[in-house]
């Protein structure tokens, strides 16, 4: 059944899940061929497009509030070199043949195609120099005590979002080399002839996308009555990204050194497990747990918290964890993290872009989050545990009544170097084109 706005949307997300020429045939068939299709805006010569490969909010849509709307469709590419030691000369420019034959075939934005590229510390580690100062890119490693993740070492990652399902499969069979034309512009080379996918991860950003998965698949980790807001765009039931509690782009940008105008980002992937989160809490339980104590106490958030409109006004409350703790018996997540996700000035340190994921039928989140340095997220995630409100109450454990922690569980922490357009391809440490 793809007839009606959301099944049909639903029906285009499971296809991106799956990939592959099956899956752009099946797309096709719904969205159309040919003359029927959907002209996709075409592209432009990759010497004019800006060196900020993450910055994408000029690029895509947003809300009556300014909030940046996200690409409905996701897709993480993570890539490895096949041999040992550094890349030579041709394996770049194998890559940035392929990646220029996407800027060629597809507008940059959300009707078209928006991607970024980066890598890993174990990618820099092939070469003999190291990293300037000026890039801080520690290896990924577990943020707490209870977790116990997969750490993503792969060479690179491959970020590809677009509001159009077709566009996204047909570029992903572009890398592969699996078709001649990539929206009428010549594929000359397949990025996989220079890279191997180690791992292909989906996405989806959207309201009602949540709630009609699970109603349509058994999620593992979704209660079976399906409780999620149909209006919700995440599974935990509120909005998030609120434009006043996000970095901005220059914010996040390197200013220094041969990596300037790149950014670093950390990816992580979390299962949700929700039925205690649905069945055990009411209403507003969760938006103490989700927000602060006082959002709750206060009636601040209605529904999934539209009327919240660009700010979740969780700044107010960042100096009252310990006393929120004693008060109520828990404390929100957002206003523990939000406390070393300011600087000295107030300005917000993380640029966070995260979409749901239904991949092996589990309810997950994808995390990707851009800074200036790894080391920010890390002091952003160490605030997040929540330690000085667990001496503060016996309420308030590691996992209980902490925020949202007893609900999610890490199964993946990657880091990556976003590098300016540049040097996206197979870039050395020093930014230099020789190695």
């Amino acid at each position: 059944m793809v007839s009606g706005d959301l099944p049909r949307r639903e029906f285009l997300k499971g296809v991106v899940a799956l990939g592959g020429a099956s899956a752009l045939s099946a797309c096709l068939d719904v969205v159309g061929r040919g003359d029927d299709r959907e002209p996709v805006p075409t592209g432009t010569d990759p010497a004019s497009l800006p060196r900020r490969q993450f910055a994408w909010n000029d690029r895509i849509r947003h809300d009556e509030h300014g909030n940046d709307l996200l690409p409905e469709h996701q897709v993480l590419w993570y890539l490895t070199l096949p041999s040992d030691g550094p890349p030579d000369a041709d394996a770049r420019q194998g890559v940035e043949t392929a990646l220029s034959t996407l800027d060629r075939a597809y507008e940059r934005s959300n009707e078209g195609l928006v991607y970024s590229v980066g890598y890993s510390p174990s990618y820099f580690d092939r070469f003999d120099e190291s990293l300037p100062e000026s890039v801080d890119l520690l290896p990924p490693r577990r943020l707490s005590a209870f977790e116990q993740p997969t750490l993503d070492t792969q060479d690179a990652l491959l970020h590809l979002v677009s509001d159009r399902a077709d566009v996204l499969l047909e570029a992903e069979e572009a890398l592969r080399g699996e078709v001649e034309e990539a929206n009428g512009v010549t594929v000359e080379t397949a990025l996989t002839d220079v890279l191997d996918l180690d791992d292909r991860r989906t996405g989806f950003v959207g309201p009602g996308l949540p709630h009609q998965k699970a109603e349509e698949t058994q999620l593992n980790g979704v209660p079976e009555d399906n409780p999620i807001p149909e209006e919700s765009p995440l599974f935990m039931g509120f909005a998030a990204g609120f434009q006043q509690n996000q970095a901005t782009e220059d914010y996040v940008a390197l200013d220094e050194g041969p990596f300037a105008g790149g950014t670093t980002k950390h990816v992580a992937n979390i299962r949700q497990r929700l039925d205690d989160w649905y069945v055990e809490q009411e209403f507003d339980e969760r938006v103490m747990e989700m927000f602060s104590p006082q959002h709750g106490d206060q009636n601040l958030v209605e529904g999934v918290g539209e009327n919240l409109e660009d700010d979740s006004g969780i700044d107010q409350f960042l100096d009252s964890v310990v006393e929120d703790a004693k008060e109520y018996g828990r404390v929100g997540h957002a206003q523990k993290a939000a406390r070393a996700n300011r600087d000295d000035e107030g300005n917000v340190r993380l640029l966070r872009r995260h979409f749901e994921s239904t991949d092996d039928d589990v309810a997950s989140l994808h995390f990707p989050s851009l800074q200036r340095g790894i080391s920010t997220f890390e002091e952003v995630r160490t605030a997040m545990n929540g330690e000085d409100a667990t001496q503060a109450t016996p309420a308030v454990r590691q996992r209980v009544n902490n925020g949202i922690l007893e609900y999610i569980f890490v199964r993946n922490r990657g880091n990556f170097l976003i590098p300016p357009r540049e040097l996206r391809s197979l870039p050395t440490p020093t930014g230099s084109e020789t190695q």
